[in-house]
């Protein structure tokens, strides 16, 4: 590799400009490559999420621990809010909450903030308190970054396939259920959550 750029930054102008960005893009590429991805079957359809154990590495590995477990399988989106986000992660169909693992620290971070597209942790307002469920930003949700309120909501990946699927879910009808607002009127169940090779 260095040979070759040596070999680019002899060329003249443009042409070893254009030459190195080139290869410079498909080194960024397959790191991408290399992060992990689950998919998430839903009763409203799939999607694909990547993740970032980069910038999140507890958070990412908190995540893949439930998802090997088949811990989110027949859990639902329990609060669908169009124009902001869905959460699941963590209630039965009958709106039972499913025992969890030990809470996991606070990544949030400037680096990755809640953007479209983007899967966070659910907590309460212990920063720290974050177990299984996440949350789908539909929209830039700017005020959950880090600094901006607080210490923010760690983001942890973002969907690459199927967002399509995650707009149709924000835009459920909800109703209110045992206290809790924003549950959809027919319960969107997650089916499953497996993880990908990295060839799919």
């Amino acid at each position: 590799m260095k040979h070759l750029l040596k070999l680019f930054s002899s060329l003249p102008g443009l042409f070893a400009t254009l030459l190195t960005v080139m290869m410079m893009s498909g080194s960024v590429q397959a790191s991408n490559n290399d992060l992990p991805k689950v998919r998430v079957v839903t009763s409203e359809g799939a999607f694909v999420l990547q993740l970032r154990p980069d910038v999140a590495p507890k958070t990412v590995k908190n995540f893949l621990d439930y998802v090997e477990q088949d811990f989110y399988e027949g859990t639902i989106f329990h609060r669908v809010i169009a124009g902001f986000m869905i959460q699941g992660g963590g209630f039965t169909p009958n709106m039972m909450r499913k025992p969890t693992q030990d809470p996991v620290v606070n990544e949030a971070t400037e680096t990755l903030p809640n953007l479209r597209g983007t899967i966070a942790m659910a907590r309460t307002q212990d920063p720290d308190s974050a177990t299984s469920q996440f949350f789908i930003n539909v929209a830039d949700n700017d005020f959950l970054n880090a600094g901006v309120r607080g210490p923010g909501y760690t983001v942890f990946g973002k969907v690459t396939e199927g967002m399509g699927v995650v707009d149709r879910i924000a835009r459920t009808e909800t109703r209110r259920v045992r206290g809790m607002a924003d549950v959809p009127s027919s319960p969107i169940v997650i089916k499953s959550i497996t993880r990908l090779n990295n060839e799919d």
